[in-house]
């Protein structure tokens, strides 16, 4: 009996051991793994650029073509004021 409890509990220390070992890695290698995910954060893709860059355009175009219909019915307007008054 005492053989199978030394055995058992030796069995128990190794696998322990693993997990204590993992968790130690898991800890030291945590800075390394959480600066990458802050490089992610703070980092612009090429495909992002790219997205973020056509949607500042597509805004920009669809404010202008606003501005631009604006202008055209205001100068109709005045157009129509002009050939009444004459």
């Amino acid at each position: 009996m005492r053989i199978l409890r030394w055995s058992m509990l030796g069995g128990a220390a190794l696998m322990t051991g693993g997990c204590v070992a993992k968790t130690a890695w898991d800890v030291a290698t945590l800075p390394v793994r959480a600066t990458g995910q802050v490089v992610d954060w703070t980092t612009t893709s090429q495909e992002e650029a790219d997205r973020n860059y056509g949607r500042k355009m597509r805004k920009q175009e669809a404010a202008e073509g606003k501005r631009l219909r604006e202008e055209e019915k205001r100068r109709r307007k005045l157009e129509r004021q002009a050939a009444r008054d004459d």
